[in-house]
């Protein structure tokens, strides 16, 4: 996950340039000239272009492929269909934003200790799912019918 940071952050940074050379820039922080709806359509759009793209191709991005993990499909094992591409990102992505809903009431600068821990948790709820069920498949793993596996090593040539 990390690897693949170094790739989606200059990506999302991207679709923010492309927002603001369509509305415009501000003169100042606190007036937004894009509309937040719009950057998380756009940022859920690329996230799942980036990820599709390589998930169908080979099973792997680039950080997978550095740690030999494969993504496949648990229903044949095969490469997996663009719905799975969408309900795993949505799935995996659901419970960071619903981490961040408690900063809706409470300033994120402010906020007690309790306020974080329970974001926290609230935020690793899809990775701790892993250990409450039999097959050890994290939570978007099981809802999207895929499955991380080893890949087995690369051979010198």
């Amino acid at each position: 996950m990390f690897y693949d940071l170094f790739l989606i952050i200059p990506l999302l940074m991207l679709t923010s340039a492309l927002l603001i050379a369509i509305h415009g820039p501000t003169d100042t922080a606190v007036v937004r000239s894009v509309p937040a709806w719009q950057q998380w359509i756009l940022a859920y759009f690329a996230l799942v272009g980036f990820f599709g793209l390589f998930w169908r191709q080979k099973g792997q991005t680039l950080g997978m492929q550095a740690w030999r993990v494969t993504l496949v499909s648990r229903l044949d094992n095969a490469p997996i269909p663009w719905t799975h591409v969408f309900i795993r990102i949505g799935t995996a992505a659901a419970p960071v934003i619903l981490s961040l809903m408690p900063f809706l009431y409470f300033n994120i600068n402010n906020a007690s200790l309790l306020v974080y821990a329970i974001a926290a948790i609230i935020a690793g709820m899809g990775f701790f799912w892993r250990w409450s069920n039999a097959e050890r498949l994290y939570l978007h793993d099981q809802l999207s019918n895929t499955e991380l596996r080893l890949a087995p090593p690369r051979t010198k040539k």
